[in-house]
């Protein structure tokens, strides 16, 4: 691989395309990430709940069920040995009426399925006697489950790409490729100082751009882009002490996990997101969105006071279904797909990515046949 500038580039300095960085570097290869925002982290992976999903919802063989139990596995110690904060306070999903404790059994069902360890049922007084603001029927535990600082996360990632001789190039947009004789590519970047690059290696994780990135790649078949859907999701910060010690989800709606309870690293509640698909990125949170807020958290928590939401941030997912469709599943696509060799295109990377992202790393890298 002497002939090429680096051995890999990865478009993208979120958290999956740094932990695809960091998977490549690893396996002893040179890495370029390219970023077109001047910070690492700036898209999707910065607006998002910062949740470790255990694993539970996903379909059966699906690669967000396998891929999150699997990151979430290595999660946690990778965060210990690089001495980033977490919170492994467990989930819970609640019923909140006696037709919702049903839908625990199949989540319940699925989760052992899909081999998350711990799984656990609560009853209504079991509940109540460790969590006595909450309005429940019966909640269905994940211990596994946790919060974390994910900014600290890309970091470390960024610094272990940096410790193994590789860059992550920011203010530098990828402005388009092309296959050349023999296997590699050409990269164009963009940015104050424009460049061309080769490598041997392509992998594109730009989150919210995938589509569009793998339309500036020469020879991407333009049938093998999935069509893209803006889900945007708001959230709401609570003004007083987070009534609970544990994540609280109610059972997933269409499309989304729901909007859900968290106590962040800093001892604050958090309620969101919530789900409406939007043709722009369009980041800001409309503070009359609070009364359904109000409705929908007091189904869990009838004490949340009057007056004590105050809007917080939105982000905005790469979905790859749109209203009233399925959840469809993560799209790591290799030379079978598109046919082109050396390249994976990622598309799709939403919930559970994050936890996912070590072991998407990983098998972005197998299908590079690393």
């Amino acid at each position: 691989m002497a002939d090429f500038d680096f051995d890999a580039v990865v478009v993208g300095a979120g958290a999956v395309g740094l932990a695809c960085g960091y998977a490549l570097a690893r396996r002893g290869l040179t890495v370029a990430v390219l970023e077109r925002e001047a910070a690492i982290g700036q898209g999707v992976s910065s607006r998002n709940s910062e949740v470790i999903h255990g694993g539970l919802y996903y379909a059966t063989g699906s690669l967000k069920a396998r891929l999150c139990v699997a990151g979430r596995r290595a999660l946690y110690p990778w965060l210990d040995a690089h001495h980033i904060d977490y919170d492994k306070c467990g989930k819970w999903v609640v019923a909140t009426t006696p037709a919702e404790v049903e839908r625990l059994d199949a989540i319940l069902e699925q989760a052992e399925t899909n081999g998350v360890e711990g799984m656990a049922r609560l009853s209504k007084a079991e509940a109540f006697a460790l969590e006595p603001e909450l309005k429940c029927e019966a909640a269905l535990v994940s211990p596994q489950s946790g919060v974390f600082d994910s900014h600290g996360y890309m970091l470390a990632l960024q610094g272990e790409i940096e410790a193994a001789g590789g860059a992550v190039v920011l203010s530098t947009p990828f402005e388009g490729a092309r296959p050349l004789d023999g296997g590699g590519f050409t990269v164009r970047a963009g940015g104050e100082a424009p460049t061309e690059l080769t490598c041997r290696y392509l992998l594109t994780a730009p989150g919210l751009s995938a589509q569009g990135v793998a339309g500036l790649i020469e020879g991407f078949p333009a049938d093998s882009i999935p069509e893209l859907h803006y889900g945007k999701g708001v959230y709401f910060r609570l003004q007083g002490k987070a009534p609970f010690a544990r994540l609280i989800y109610p059972p997933p709606i269409p499309g989304a996990l729901g909007t859900h309870y968290r106590r962040d690293l800093g001892g604050q509640a958090v309620f969101g997101p919530d789900l409406s698909f939007v043709d722009d990125l369009d980041y800001s949170v409309d503070p009359n969105a609070a009364d359904g807020f109000y409705r929908y958290i007091r189904k869990f928590w009838p004490g949340l006071p009057d007056g004590a939401l105050t809007p917080d941030y939105a982000g905005i997912r790469p979905k790859l279904h749109g209203p009233g469709e399925p959840q469809g599943d993560f799209r790591i696509d290799g030379h079978d797909v598109h046919g082109l060799p050396g390249l994976v295109a990622l598309f799709g990377i939403e919930s559970p990515g994050l936890t996912s992202s070590l072991a998407i790393g990983d098998e972005a890298a197998a299908r590079l046949g690393l």
